[in-house]
């Protein structure tokens, strides 16, 4: 039997897209579908949608009409699919009228400072960012909500806090950002694949496992 396949996966998200999760929950049910194939190292990239909103957050379907020019019928269709894709994965998001946007910043600190810890630690506080964001609607620019979050992931929600009010990994993000925008990526989920392949969007698990499948066979 051959050895599994070594993969680096940097997954380029933002805890305010609704595809990022449905993308992220695409992917692991498709590295389970391959199973031995690969050995996937998982990396969790950050990409903001929203870089300038304020800490009060934005009602999210006028800000989506606005920008993309919706009107009622188009936001509920909208909204329909991302809910139905989102259930056939079996993650739930709750998006409707009231929902808001938020910052993400410190979200994707939190982030960064997991992932230097433990990355199984770090996807499992992203999971939790993403059911806190869209079916919980709390605010994850709130350094207490960030802080309670990562006690809920199994990190110390003291030394949470404490990185967050000192401002830690602020240049470390930024410097991120900058350089998957200058590889190219303008929208999220990117999913890059070894350096050198890409994977667009919120795809379905078995499109994720045919790529993984066909890298794999060319490793």
């Amino acid at each position: 039997m051959n050895a599994p396949v070594p993969l680096r996966i940097d997954f380029v998200s933002d805890v305010a897209c609704p595809w990022c999760a449905i993308g992220l929950a695409s992917l692991q049910q498709a590295l389970a579908q391959v199973g031995d194939l690969v050995q996937a190292e998982l990396h969790l990239q950050p990409f903001e949608l929203n870089p300038d909103m304020a800490f009060e957050g934005e009602d999210t379907g006028a800000r989506l009409m606005r920008k993309y020019g919706f009107d009622e019928a188009q936001l509920d269709a909208n909204r329909e699919t991302l809910r139905q894709r989102a259930a056939d994965l079996g993650i739930r998001l709750d998006i409707g009228p009231g929902s808001r946007t938020w910052n993400t910043f410190d979200a994707h600190r939190l982030l960064h400072w997991a992932g230097l810890q433990d990355r199984a630690t770090a996807l499992k506080l992203k999971r939790a960012l993403f059911h806190a964001y869209f079916t919980d609607h709390l605010n994850v620019a709130d350094r207490d909500v960030l802080a309670d979050l990562a006690h809920r992931a199994g990190l110390d929600p003291k030394a949470a806090r404490e990185m967050l009010d000192a401002n830690q990994y602020a240049d470390e993000v930024r410097a991120q950002e900058h350089h998957f925008q200058q590889a190219g990526i303008r929208a999220v989920p990117a999913t890059i694949i070894n350096n050198a392949w890409l994977v667009q969007g919120g795809q379905p698990p078995e499109a994720f496992a045919r790529m993984l499948r066909e890298i794999a066979a060319k490793s």
